[in-house]
């Protein structure tokens, strides 16, 4: 069994103006999923009706006043979408609700299956809705998300998931679990559930959280607890979640321990590999704090931040050498699958090694559009000596551009490449020509 990660339709009802949310609260079932109708403007206009039956034909009633969605001081995109629907039963093909054939209980689960849950929806970018219910009978919010990753019986909200979880440290979080927010003097006002994914970092600082807000379901490091009212997030774990699939003991193994997935061979590592273990190994190097190493996240694609990520978490257990070469061996590896060893600290990787006073390529993922890093510098900065400055209007900086990439092109012209061989990205050899 694969280890569990350890590392994402705007209904007129969502509006968070004070009138609306007035409104829900009053007439919390008048307009809800209702295209088109605003609860504030409505009673505005019907209010506005009758002041013109009172004054007369020839006085024209006020307009509805505007009203703005976003609160202040919170910048778009970091608020949580927090308006969302009440409890509620899960919902049939025939888009009503789904009589359950048993009493509603706490369904079994692992952390893999959670996971494995929260991930169908950031792959399907299910829109964010706190009317609309998915295919799976599961409503289309933050809410509705951990219900449905949790496979509960029906679609809860932020004031009742905790009835089904414990509560729990930062330090004890685990892939699965989840960061509550309930704002209970005011639900409308911060209310937010995350799933936590997994750290990102040595220092937990940082998780990848998977959530469901504006536009779709999204998987994105996210800082902790969150990226506002931080301190007010509290962990739970489901009451329902149990172990990995275990083995009997034997072969000096203990009873129950977790399935640990087998050491594939070193054929499955190295220049050239694109395989799911490769994707396995990065993602637990990630957890274990050598997530410095990759600038968009592992891949089944073998790359030189593969290397670098493992020869630090080897580092990190005081090996050298030939123990510390970048390839996992079944030694790291079962450190690894079974969380035993030392963390890389502070995400440590260190620079790839210089060869010849040439220094280490560090690898494609460093150039890309999105990177920025040191190393995106470090190549501007040796273009512009090799006279190919003429594509920079403010010199070479750390966040990869257009213009980096055209240097890099036309240096590559030079060397007589065409084609994909003159594609502006810098590999291996474009590298070492340009620094030699």
């Amino acid at each position: 069994m694969e280890s569990p990660v350890f590392e994402e339709i705007d209904p007129a009802s969502d509006c968070d103006c004070p009138g609306c949310v007035h409104w829900r609260r009053a007439l919390p079932h008048s307009w809800a999923g209702r295209a088109g109708a605003h609860p504030a403007a409505h009673r505005a206009l019907a209010l506005a009706a009758v002041a013109s039956a009172a004054l007369g034909a020839g006085h024209a009633a006020p307009a509805a006043a505007p009203h703005a969605p976003h609160r202040p001081g919170i910048p778009a995109g970091e608020e949580p979408d927090t308006p969302q629907g009440a409890t509620a039963p899960l919902y049939g093909p025939g888009g009503g609700p789904a009589t359950p054939s048993v009493a509603p209980k706490p369904t079994a689960i692992t952390r893999t299956e959670i996971i494995n849950r929260a991930r169908t929806w950031v792959a399907a970018k299910v829109p964010y809705s706190m009317s609309a219910y998915w295919s799976d009978g599961y409503r289309q919010d933050c809410s509705g998300y951990v219900s449905m990753a949790w496979k509960l019986p029906g679609n809860e909200w932020t004031g009742s998931l905790a009835q089904y979880g414990k509560k729990i440290s930062k330090e004890e979080l685990q892939p699965g679990d989840i960061l509550l927010f309930h704002n209970a003097s005011d639900p409308e006002q911060g209310s937010h559930v995350t799933i936590f994914g997994g750290w990102t970092d040595a220092s937990h600082t940082s998780y990848t959280a998977y959530e469901q807000t504006r536009p779709h379901t999204r998987r994105q490091s996210t800082p902790y607890a969150y990226w506002n009212n931080s301190d007010r997030y509290v962990p739970y774990r489901y009451k329902g979640v149990t172990p990995e699939e275990t083995v009997p003991g034997k072969d000096g193994g203990q009873p129950g321990a977790p399935v640990a997935t087998p050491y594939p061979g070193a054929a499955y590592f190295g220049p050239g590999a694109n395989n799911k273990y490769v994707t396995q190994l990065g993602r637990m190097l990630v957890a274990r704090g050598a997530g410095g190493s990759y600038a968009s996240g592992p891949s089944p694609r073998w790359t030189d931040a593969d290397r670098r990520a493992t020869r630090a978490f080897q580092t990190a257990q005081g090996w050298t050498g030939a123990e510390a070469d970048g390839l996992p061996g079944p030694h790291t590896w079962e450190l690894l699958v079974t969380g035993k060893g030392k963390d890389v600290k502070d995400g440590a990787v260190g620079p790839p090694p210089a060869s010849h006073g040439v220094p280490g390529y560090p690898g494609r993922a460093m150039f890309r559009p999105g990177a920025n890093n040191t190393y995106v510098t470090q190549l501007g900065q040796q273009l512009v000596r090799k006279g190919f400055g003429r594509f920079y209007r403010v010199g070479p900086g750390p966040i990869w551009s257009e213009a980096d990439r055209r240097a890099v092109e036309a240096f590559q012209r030079t060397q007589g490449w065409r084609g994909g061989a003159a594609d502006g990205y810098p590999g291996p050899e474009t590298w070492r020509r340009l620094f030699s």
